[in-house]
């Protein structure tokens, strides 16, 4: 993944939004958290409110199976927990892996937004403002253990990932890739992107791997529907900011996460599941000959021919 110092609103938008591919931007102005926020800080700062936090005995985090659990902990605990490899006090093991994904206050109703949910911690940041006001979705707050890695998955929406301490590897894979991800709703099921098992996910090598390492106060675009597999090398504090690049009425109204599909999307797989079971009445040698018939007409009206 190309990295670019400097990049101005201007040549951001004028230049490399419109190619669609991830980039890190180096020397963005984030304000004072890239020096402040410390374990100790963090931990004084936002003092003992209560946070719902993801809990892994293992490192690779798996949203399909589950292998994590939900805890609440003081902020404060869950930092110092969070920053310290081996633990006195643990739920499942001592060697025990903390996520911290903030969410609004109400998770069905309201987005994640820095300066509600830590509005002292939002005092310390700038978020560069390459998009309009109106188009701000949300801003997500994310702590990790070193170690921890999280599942492969795709967003609705172009966001930031604001690393603002620590150190993150990013492997992402274009959109265009989707056919050999193995997609489950937005995740994919494959968990081991270094070392897959290949008789479970043969055509996951046709997947062309980009990465990145971000340091502290780099800040990656990923745009919307591109796929990222996270892994903390180090305890690292980040801010995600999600924007509405489409107009506003495409998104669901009930998505606080920003990984909904678009309405016209949803409505679109429901009316194809339903052509599916339509073809269910035929005979096998029928079904198969007007299902083919039916992929060779979704590629002639739908499928893009200039992709790079």
């Amino acid at each position: 993944v190309e990295r670019l110092a400097g990049v101005t609103r201007e040549r951001f938008l004028r230049d490399i939004y419109p190619r669609r591919k991830p980039v890190v931007l180096t020397g963005l102005e984030l304000g004072s958290c890239t020096t402040k926020w410390t374990a100790d800080y963090l931990s004084q700062a936002e003092g003992s409110k209560e946070v719902k936090i993801h809990v892994s005995a293992v490192p690779q985090m798996d949203f399909l199976s589950k292998n994590f659990v939900y805890r609440t902990l003081p902020f404060d605990v869950f930092v110092r927990r969070a920053a310290e490899v081996k633990h006195k006090e643990y739920f499942l093991t001592e060697d025990e892996k903390y996520y911290l994904r903030s969410v609004g206050e109400d998770v069905r109703k309201d987005i994640a937004d820095i300066r509600k949910q830590f509005p002292i911690l939002a005092e310390d940041v700038h978020i560069p403002e390459y998009f309009e006001k109106e188009q701000f979705f949300s801003s997500v707050f994310r702590i990790s253990s070193a170690g921890l890695q999280l599942w492969t998955h795709y967003d609705v929406m172009d966001n930031f990932l604001i690393q603002v301490t620590g150190k993150k590897r990013v492997v992402l894979y274009s959109p265009r890739d989707a056919p050999y991800l193995y997609l489950s709703g937005t995740k994919s099921e494959v968990l081991d992107v270094d070392n897959p098992d290949l008789e479970k996910y043969p055509l996951f090598v046709k997947a062309k791997r980009y990465q990145c390492v971000l340091e502290a106060g780099d800040v990656l675009f990923i745009p919307a529907l591109w796929f990222h597999n996270v892994l903390s090398e180090e305890f690292g504090v980040a801010l995600n900011v999600f924007w509405k690049h489409l107009p506003a009425e495409s998104y669901d109204k009930t998505d606080t996460y920003g990984n909904k599909d678009p309405m016209a999307a949803s409505r679109a797989i429901q009316i194809l599941d339903r052509a599916l079971k339509t073809l269910e009445e035929l005979p096998e040698e029928y079904r198969d000959f007007y299902a083919r018939r039916m992929v060779l007409r979704i590629q002639e009206k739908a499928y893009r021919n200039d992709y790079g």
